[in-house]
């Protein structure tokens, strides 16, 4: 039943990965293209919904996939219960450690062993995020293969230019709902002249 089949996946991954919704990208891609739920394209599409709309990211990203994979707009009843079977997977594994935690923490604080667990999930927790963007970059700059006409097309030096400006803007502190917007805009404008174009 896909709707088991949605919490417990989205429960493994929230209960085996630390460092947020970024870390859980890697296992979130690897299990949806597993399951075959989604493409990629899809899942880079539903991970910019996801950053771009209020809420923890792990959470909007479990409950598109779930909306999606449940039913989508063809089933709206069965996409709904989806969304709630992933967003509650994702989720109640860390609702369970900080109780947990919250409970023992007192007594372990000043212990080695757990402030040498602690250090040694920091390196762990860059590496994840940082499959998560070469694999989204691979996906949304080379998703038909990796060759030299890619360097040919417009559409790698849109997006160089793109990931440069928003870069040069999160270094001048503009605001990030300036960003989303501005990126919301390029975006539209760029894939309607992208599709004139063609």
């Amino acid at each position: 039943m896909i709707y088991l089949e949605l919490f417990l996946t989205f429960f493994c991954i929230g209960l085996f990965t630390f460092g947020g919704g970024y870390a859980m990208l890697p296992l979130i891609q690897q299990e949806v293209a597993r399951q075959g739920w989604l493409t990629d394209a899809q899942l880079v599409d539903f991970v910019a919904v996801s950053e771009s709309t209020p809420g923890p990211f792990a959470v909007n990203i479990a409950t598109y996939v779930g909306m999606q994979t449940g039913g989508g707009t063809e089933n709206v009843l069965g996409g709904i219960l989806g969304a709630i079977c992933a967003t509650l997977g994702v989720v109640l594994p860390s609702f369970i450690v900080i109780l947990i935690v919250a409970k023992i923490y007192d007594a372990f604080k000043e212990s080695k062993i757990v402030k040498g667990c602690m250090m040694g999930l920091k390196p762990a927790v860059i590496g994840l995020i940082g499959s998560a963007i070469v694999s989204m970059a691979n996906t949304v700059l080379f998703a038909d293969s990796f060759n030299v006409s890619v360097f040919g097309e417009l559409q790698f030096y849109l997006s160089i230019l793109i990931f440069a400006v928003m870069t040069l803007l999160s270094f001048k502190k503009v605001h990030p709902i300036l960003i989303v917007c501005l990126s919301a805009v390029a975006g539209i404008v760029i894939g309607y002249a992208l599709d004139l174009k063609v």
